[in-house]
């Protein structure tokens, strides 16, 4: 871990994947739990501030960057008055508002990656006759594996977490892609996954959208 006091109110903090995964946390977990980034972002805040210093009467927010080596954290606080309650609650929205953030992040992927294709950006999603594919993950790893080796075409991907377990959509449209591609797509993807009786609109409805759209090719830039 790195950290770089930017001025007097805001401190910069380098954080790769290995110091991830020695605080047990991942950036996908940073999608699902507000009380998990809380946390997280806090645990951060007192390693990097010792003398507590740095968040004495004053507000702190953060702002989180992710990018393929792990996460840049920008920690700001402004200073109050006791009457300024305002900015206050303005740094609990931000707060609140991060999981959003990491996922406009995650998925603004970068157009000189000679990898990317940008499955689904192509295709209506209220289009008639598209056709579902409702996979169930043995594990997070299963899926960045076939994130590897499957490149959708005519076709869309939506990661879910539900339970605890972790399910992929495939949305396949007919006007886009022939029934012996998606035929051969679908084989490939049943290696990775098995086939649930679970619809997306129960997903949509009680589990957490982790990746929209383009999941697969989400997790194969960020999780080489």
């Amino acid at each position: 871990m790195e950290m770089e006091r930017i001025n007097d109110n805001t401190i910069r903090v380098l954080l790769g994947n290995e110091d991830l995964a020695e605080r047990g946390i991942t950036v996908l977990d940073l999608l699902g739990n507000h009380k998990t980034i809380e946390n997280f972002f806090y645990s951060i805040l007192d390693e990097v501030d010792k003398d507590h210093s740095f968040a004495t009467d004053s507000a702190v927010t953060f702002q989180v960057m992710p990018s393929q080596s792990g996460l840049e954290l920008l920690i700001s606080r402004t200073m109050m008055d006791e009457d300024e309650s305002e900015a206050d609650d303005e740094a609990d929205d931000q707060d609140v508002n991060v999981p959003d953030f990491i996922r406009q992040q995650l998925n603004q992927l970068d157009t000189d990656d000679k990898d990317a294709t940008d499955e689904g950006g192509f295709i209506d999603a209220n289009e008639s006759g598209k056709e579902e594919l409702v996979l169930q993950m043995r594990d997070f790893e299963d899926f960045i594996a076939l994130a590897g080796v499957l490149r959708l075409e005519g076709a869309s991907s939506d990661l879910y977490r539900y339970n605890d377990r972790y399910y992929l959509v495939l949305t396949f449209y007919p006007n886009h892609i022939t029934p012996e591609e998606a035929k051969d797509q679908i084989a490939v993807a049943l290696e990775y996954g098995h086939k649930v009786a679970i619809s997306s609109a129960v997903l949509s409805e009680y589990g957490k959208l982790l990746m929209p759209t383009s999941a697969l090719e989400t997790g194969r830039y960020y999780f080489k």
